[in-house]
């Protein structure tokens, strides 16, 4: 467990309970910062992946890639997408995220920077995150030595992971992933490799955009808890969650994780692409995951946001960029909560 900590210190997202039409919510419309009466609490990780050509990614990386967008940029001009919703009185920026990324790596534009500075607030997806917090809650969600993992999954299983484990270089190899339950695990052989690589959670677009509002004495809060994030995966089926761990090892052999289209997607704000690549497969393939980590929350986010949007000021709103791209988007459940989106040039 030397790593695990900061392996899973990026882990983001709840997803509040939701009842009646997936795309028509009967959902209460909180406060950003107030509570959730109700909740199926959730993690948004992700994972890039290096498929050779012609490879579809396995279940878990599309998983991880759809949640999060963990992509690997390099310096270049990018103009991610960026838009807007308002009234006479209130103006909401939308921003799409990745949550690892190289120290190097440069994703600012005029437009958004105007956006923030105009900001008097910004919300990311969570704000406890902090290390100790974090490895309190994969110590309470997220490990089982009552059950070793080995004995969850078949003798040829057992073997291909403990081979995993080496090659991957996982800290304590198979004992270290033998006292984790399936999902935390999975997480674990798909986010190695990346802070391998030198992807850091330090340098995700959240803690930037945290830290240069902070600096310009701008609150920053959370629209959920690490708790919640940390319990979608804890809470889901034993079945699904050895589901997830299978597809990652069946796929490993794949290559490195990296998704490189959907880092050009993004740095060029190319919604569509990253629909077509992060989404897409994941909603004919997996539509029950899909529902639980893309739609059900973009419900509750645009239900939030509309009640954001009763308030007076400018507030600036940055969650994972999957989120607000394809047919479920955020821009889409607001549509049909009656709130116009407009994307900026």
């Amino acid at each position: 467990m030397a790593k695990v900590d900061r392996d899973v210190a990026n882990l983001d997202d709840g997803v509040p309970h939701i009842h009646g039409d997936a795309r028509r919510p009967g959902i209460e419309v909180a406060r950003l910062d107030g509570p959730h009466r109700h909740h199926l609490a959730g993690i948004e990780p992700a994972a890039a992946s290096r498929d050779t050509p012609g490879m579809k990614p396995s279940i878990a990386l599309r998983l991880l890639a759809c949640l999060a967008l963990l992509l690997a940029c390099a310096p270049a001009l990018a103009k991610p997408a960026l838009w807007v919703v308002k009234d006479a009185d209130t103006t909401i920026y939308l921003f799409g995220t990745v949550h690892l990324m190289p120290r190097d790596a440069g994703w600012h534009s005029a437009e958004l920077d105007r956006a923030l500075a105009d900001s008097r607030t910004l919300y990311i997806e969570l704000t406890d995150d902090d290390p100790a917090n974090m490895a309190a809650l994969v110590l309470r969600y997220g490990m089982d030595a009552a059950h070793p993992l080995s004995s969850q999954l078949s003798p040829a299983e057992a073997h291909r992971l403990d081979l995993l484990a080496n090659r991957l270089d996982v800290p304590g190899g198979l004992q270290t992933l033998n006292v984790m339950r399936p999902w935390l695990a999975a997480l674990t052989l798909a986010l190695t490799p990346l802070r391998q690589a030198g992807l850091d959670p330090e340098h995700g677009v959240d803690k930037q955009l945290k830290a240069q509002m902070s600096a310009a004495g701008k609150p920053v809060l959370g629209l959920e808890t690490a708790e919640q994030q940390i319990r979608f995966l804890a809470d889901m089926p034993r079945a699904i969650e050895l589901a997830l761990l299978r597809s990652t090892m069946r796929d490993a052999d794949k290559g490195a994780f990296q998704l490189t289209e959907l880092i050009d997607a993004w740095k060029a704000g190319d919604v569509d692409s990253i629909a077509r690549i992060g989404n897409e497969d994941m909603r004919r393939r997996e539509p029950k995951l899909y529902q639980l980590l893309l739609v059900q929350r973009n419900q509750v986010w645009a239900t939030k946001i509309a009640a954001v949007l009763q308030q007076p000021g400018t507030v600036f709103i940055a969650v994972g960029a999957a989120h607000l791209a394809g047919p479920d988007s955020v821009q889409a459940q607001l549509e049909w909560l009656g709130v116009p989106v407009e994307r900026l040039p």
